[in-house]
Protein backbone atom coordinates (compact mmCIF):
# COMPACT_ATOMS: atom_id res chain seq x y z
CA UNK A 1 0.00 0.00 0.00
CA UNK A 2 1.55 3.11 -0.74
CA UNK A 3 1.25 6.64 1.56
CA UNK A 4 -0.51 9.37 -0.24
CA UNK A 5 -1.77 13.32 0.46
CA UNK A 6 -5.16 14.07 -0.49
CA UNK A 7 -6.87 16.96 0.21
CA UNK A 8 -10.52 16.69 2.06
CA UNK A 9 -13.33 19.72 2.77
CA UNK A 10 -15.77 18.98 5.33
CA UNK A 11 -18.88 20.38 5.04
CA UNK A 12 -22.96 20.11 6.89
CA UNK A 13 -25.94 18.59 5.29
CA UNK A 14 -28.35 19.20 7.81
CA UNK A 15 -27.43 16.78 11.03
CA UNK A 16 -24.52 15.27 8.75
CA UNK A 17 -20.80 16.33 7.81
CA UNK A 18 -19.60 15.18 4.98
CA UNK A 19 -15.87 15.00 4.11
CA UNK A 20 -14.96 14.55 0.66
CA UNK A 21 -12.07 14.38 -1.37
CA UNK A 22 -12.13 16.67 -4.60
CA UNK A 23 -9.03 15.15 -6.49
CA UNK A 24 -9.80 11.37 -5.64
CA UNK A 25 -13.85 11.69 -5.88
CA UNK A 26 -14.38 10.00 -2.71
CA UNK A 27 -16.54 11.19 0.05
CA UNK A 28 -17.72 9.29 3.86
CA UNK A 29 -19.61 11.16 6.57
CA UNK A 30 -20.02 10.99 10.02
CA UNK A 31 -22.19 12.59 13.62
CA UNK A 32 -18.91 14.87 14.07
CA UNK A 33 -16.36 17.03 11.87
CA UNK A 34 -13.53 14.83 12.93
CA UNK A 35 -15.58 11.41 12.47
CA UNK A 36 -16.68 12.40 8.92
CA UNK A 37 -12.46 13.11 8.34
CA UNK A 38 -11.94 9.82 9.93
CA UNK A 39 -14.40 8.18 7.88
CA UNK A 40 -13.37 9.72 4.40
CA UNK A 41 -9.72 8.62 5.18
CA UNK A 42 -10.67 5.14 6.00
CA UNK A 43 -12.75 5.24 2.14
CA UNK A 44 -9.54 6.58 0.46
CA UNK A 45 -7.58 3.79 2.14
CA UNK A 46 -10.08 1.38 0.76
CA UNK A 47 -10.29 2.89 -2.26
CA UNK A 48 -6.62 2.78 -2.85
CA UNK A 49 -6.37 -0.40 -2.09
CA UNK A 50 -9.27 -1.77 -4.24
CA UNK A 51 -7.33 0.14 -7.13
CA UNK A 52 -4.21 -1.67 -6.51
CA UNK A 53 -5.69 -5.18 -6.51
CA UNK A 54 -7.58 -4.38 -9.78
CA UNK A 55 -4.19 -3.15 -11.50
CA UNK A 56 -6.05 0.64 -12.10
CA UNK A 57 -4.59 2.69 -9.16
CA UNK A 58 -1.51 4.68 -11.33
CA UNK A 59 -4.04 5.20 -14.19
CA UNK A 60 -6.15 6.77 -11.33
CA UNK A 61 -3.71 8.71 -9.28
CA UNK A 62 -2.38 10.43 -13.36
CA UNK A 63 -6.26 11.36 -13.84
CA UNK A 64 -6.79 12.72 -10.66
CA UNK A 65 -3.48 15.17 -11.02
CA UNK A 66 -0.97 13.13 -9.11
CA UNK A 67 2.47 13.13 -10.79
CA UNK A 68 5.22 9.99 -9.79
CA UNK A 69 8.13 11.88 -8.71
CA UNK A 70 11.96 10.80 -9.47
CA UNK A 71 11.95 9.06 -6.07
CA UNK A 72 9.21 7.18 -6.58
CA UNK A 73 6.37 8.78 -4.02
CA UNK A 74 3.23 10.26 -5.57
CA UNK A 75 3.19 14.22 -5.61
CA UNK A 76 -0.12 15.72 -4.74
CA UNK A 77 -1.85 18.17 -6.78
CA UNK A 78 -2.80 20.80 -4.49
CA UNK A 79 -5.73 22.40 -3.76
CA UNK A 80 -5.13 26.38 -3.06
CA UNK A 81 -8.87 27.82 -2.10
CA UNK A 82 -12.09 27.28 -0.99
CA UNK A 83 -14.25 30.00 -0.28
CA UNK A 84 -17.78 31.04 -0.89
CA UNK A 85 -18.92 32.04 -3.89
CA UNK A 86 -22.47 33.93 -5.10
CA UNK A 87 -23.59 34.96 -8.25
CA UNK A 88 -26.65 37.42 -8.52
CA UNK A 89 -28.87 37.34 -11.87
Amino acid sequence: MINLEFDGMVFQEGNTYVAYSPKLDVSSCGGTVDEARNNLKTAVRLFLEEAEKMGTLEEILRESGYEKADFGDWQTPRLIATELMSVHG
